[in-house]
């Protein structure tokens, strides 16, 4: 199962698709404009059915096989969502949107399923039905949950979930993927101490609320340092530090902090947010201050069954020969992870070549792996649906 020659005669047109959504990048939830174009796409391939609004504005496309007899029901997705990032590719057609791009290749993802759909739609070279998702929002929204908490699952009778995402740094054509957790949870929290302004001249008339949260911060590191057992895999963050004052000679009255853990196991979610409780708790009460904790839950791990994992790999080496099965976990969070809370699956890593890194804003996909990932896609139903022999 190589590169199908039907991607070969579609990669003009894919392209186009992929140029134009990048020329009109919308962000979240609010990706009408996308998500219109590709129910628009969908129906002309001619789709069985074609369902918009699923999680607010998601899309979902049905395409059964040539016979349907096996009961089987295998999902695809690909997300929709750009990024609030002021471009600087320079390419001709990038970005008419100030401040939005596509700086994650989202683009390049809808427009290779939809590729797919296209080829699915005209060969139905399989035994069962196809469900094609495509999400919003999995820049921080969490658009996965949405399409689950609005029933994806049960709604197309989905009993298996693929989906795909794209890796600068890795060659165009070469896939990567690993059985059990291949990307971390990602959850959010907030410390706000509050101790008593002052004068920096008389310190011991104030509660100095600056260095009972650096206190915090610095004891914060040892949550991995010292709790989490050295082989595992926990990134705790303090992203932002900032006092109520900006003046040198006031102690401030009350500084807030903003930071994330990640894990890649999800006992040590909860872990973690009860260490960083107690830590901050308990250096305040020493200190005469006071503290409030406010924690956000975000994306779960993202765990890959092995079952299904090998035939993802299985799949990606039979288009391109080069695939990693085993590649190290990463520690960004996928939203795609709500979605295998509730069926199983597997997310596999497509090369982008030696592109800027995702989230930067001289980042481009890679048109070159388009024929990659729409053979992917679509072989993933072929093989997973296969006529009896």
């Amino acid at each position: 199962m190589p590169i199908r020659n039907r991607y070969a005669e579609l990669h003009s047109e894919i392209t186009e698709w992929r140029h134009d959504f990048h020329i009109h990048p919308e962000l979240l939830f609010d990706v009408h404009r996308t998500a219109a174009r590709v129910a628009e796409l969908l129906r002309s391939f001619g789709c069985d059915e074609v369902v918009e609004g699923v999680g607010k504005t998601g899309v979902v496309g049905v395409i059964k096989g040539k016979s349907w007899e096996s009961g089987k029901v295998i999902g695809l997705r690909a997300d929709m969502d750009a990024l609030p990032i002021l471009e600087m590719t320079g390419l001709d057609y990038a970005s008419k949107t100030p401040g939005k791009m596509h700086a994650c290749g989202h683009d390049g993802h809808t427009a290779m399923l939809l590729g797919a759909a296209k080829y699915l739609a005209e060969t139905r070279n399989f035994n069962g039905t196809a469900v094609v998702v495509f999400q919003p929002a999995e820049e921080g929204g969490g658009g996965g949950l949405a399409m689950c908490q609005d029933g994806l699952m049960d709604r197309f009778g989905i009993q298996e979930i693929y989906g795909m995402h794209n890796t600068p740094g890795l060659p165009v054509g070469q896939f990567a993927i690993r059985p059990g957790a291949i990307m971390a949870s990602s959850d959010e929290f907030e410390i706000v101490v509050t101790g008593k302004g002052g004068h920096a001249a008389a310190p011991h008339e104030a509660v100095d609320t600056t260095l009972v949260a650096a206190q915090i911060l610095l004891s914060l590191q040892t949550v991995v340092s010292r709790n989490v057992d050295p082989t595992k895999r926990v990134v705790l963050t303090v992203g932002t530090f900032k006092t109520d004052s900006a003046a040198s000679n006031v102690i401030a009255h009350e500084v807030r902090m903003e930071g994330t853990v990640r894990a890649l196991d999800a006992q040590y979610r909860s872990f973690a947010e009860t260490r960083i409780r107690a830590i901050a708790e308990g250096t305040a009460a020493a200190l005469g201050a006071t503290v409030e904790i406010n924690w956000t839950p975000g994306y779960p791990v993202t765990v890959n069954t092995p079952e299904h994992t090998e035939f993802a790999a299985e799949v990606a080496r039979s288009i391109s020969g080069n695939v990693d099965n085993d590649v190290d976990p990463i520690m960004p969070a996928e939203d795609f992870s709500y979605m295998l809370e509730e069926r199983p699956g597997a997310y596999i890593f497509l090369g982008n070549g030696d592109s800027a890194m995702c989230h930067h804003p001289r980042y481009n996909f890679n048109d070159e792996a388009i024929p990659f990932g729409s053979s992917w896609y679509s072989g993933m139903i072929e093989a997973r649906m296969k006529f009896a022999t």
